[in-house]
């Protein structure tokens, strides 16, 4: 029987920040789509947000004590590698009890005990890697997996080249629906959305709302400002805005990001594999400031890539203060033709059927399994 004939049991594992999960959701989604009849199992973190994210889309969900071991001190690490019994034998007990066709790894800490657990049971498992550098979780397991899919070039150095598979980062079905719909051109005003990571970043909200509050009026007379802040800084930052007397919609998250996505022009981001697969696949222009402790600078590398590519400019945030920012911002909001080819150049480089790629690369371990 053919891995379409069956219903398919997909258990993922990963998570710890959005930029693991949301790629994680949109497979799930996927596997959905091509068999509606698929049954989906996350194993994470305890986070609230991730609960908050897989509960919003519907998906089950379980979780395993477990803890990072990169850039922890001696007793963190000590109590990281203490519990790591305890998190297998939990895997263990819940994948038994699903009883899944596939394990999908997608990074974090989390999935090795369950990535471990797998294959001690003689399952199929595929990994995805978002970045440019590969964490370590999927380093260490590459060496477990049976495929290990990648999102950019040039970020297979750490895995067997007989295992790898270039599918590029899966976005979620709403922003790929978006970015298949033809909006309406839109004229007056030009929307400047920034986003500081699903936890927030508070240099890149303070670096904008200074550079934003900086602007004459007749300067901010033509912008609308969305600001995704993180909660720690939400009341901060609106408070500044709203003295300033600014048109801006502020959150510390927005759920909906595809409505967030569909105002903006030009977005300021920190440079998360995730936001930039979204950005690219809806040819959103974009100014990257990328978060410096980022394990292994993987997210300068991540968007180098972009800008490379001629869709987004990136500056590092040591080097960059409030009125250079300032400057980049208006540079690009009142340059109609170069945010055009910017935006271009973004859609470029996007990999809209990632998704897809990853789902047939899971139905062809399953078909391999079965035989």
């Amino acid at each position: 029987m053919g891995a379409k004939e069956k219903n398919i049991r997909v258990l993922l594992t990963g998570g710890g920040t959005g930029g693991h999960l949301f790629p994680a959701v949109a497979t799930a989604q996927e596997f959905q789509k091509q068999m509606p009849a698929t049954e989906v199992l996350f194993v994470g973190t305890r986070r609230k947000m991730d609960s908050r994210s897989l509960g919003m889309y519907g998906f089950a969900s379980e979780s395993i004590r477990s803890y990072g071991l990169k850039g922890k001190s001696v007793l963190e690490l000590l109590k990281a590698v203490a519990i790591l019994p305890v998190s297998y034998l939990q895997a263990l007990r819940i994948i038994r009890r699903f009883q899944p066709d596939i394990v999908v790894g997608v990074g974090g800490y989390v999935t090795g005990p369950v990535v471990a657990a797998a294959k001690s049971l003689g399952l199929p498992v595929v990994l995805h890697e978002q970045n440019s550098v590969p964490g370590l979780a999927n380093r260490k397991l590459g060496t477990l997996a049976d495929r290990v899919c990648l999102s950019l070039p040039g970020s297979g150095s750490e895995f067997s080249a007989d295992k790898i598979v270039y599918t590029g980062n899966p976005v979620r079905t709403k922003i790929l629906q978006l970015a298949g719909t033809s909006l309406p051109p839109k004229s007056g005003r030009k929307t400047l959305l920034i986003l500081g990571g699903s936890q927030g970043a508070h240099a890149v909200n303070r670096l904008v709302s200074e550079a934003v509050c900086a602007f004459t009026d007749a300067e901010l007379q033509g912008i609308k400002v969305i600001h995704q802040t993180g909660e720690k800084d939400q009341e901060q930052v609106e408070a500044a805005y709203q003295q300033r007397g600014m048109d801006a919609l502020v959150a510390g998250f927005f759920m909906k990001m595809d409505e967030v996505y569909a105002e903006a022009d030009l977005v300021v981001s920190r440079a998360g594999a995730t936001t930039l697969s979204e950005l690219a696949v809806l040819g959103k222009p974009a100014i990257l400031i990328p978060y410096p402790s980022a394990a292994d600078n993987h997210q300068e590398k991540n968007g180098q890539y972009y800008v490379d590519g001629g869709g987004a400019v990136q500056y590092r945030q040591k080097d960059l203060n409030a009125e250079q920012l300032g400057i980049a911002i208006l540079d690009l909001m009142y340059n109609r033709e170069k945010l055009s080819m910017m935006g271009a150049a973004m859609k470029a480089l996007a990999f809209p059927d990632a998704a897809e790629r990853i789902v047939a690369c899971c139905l062809e371990q399953i078909g391999k399994y079965r035989k």
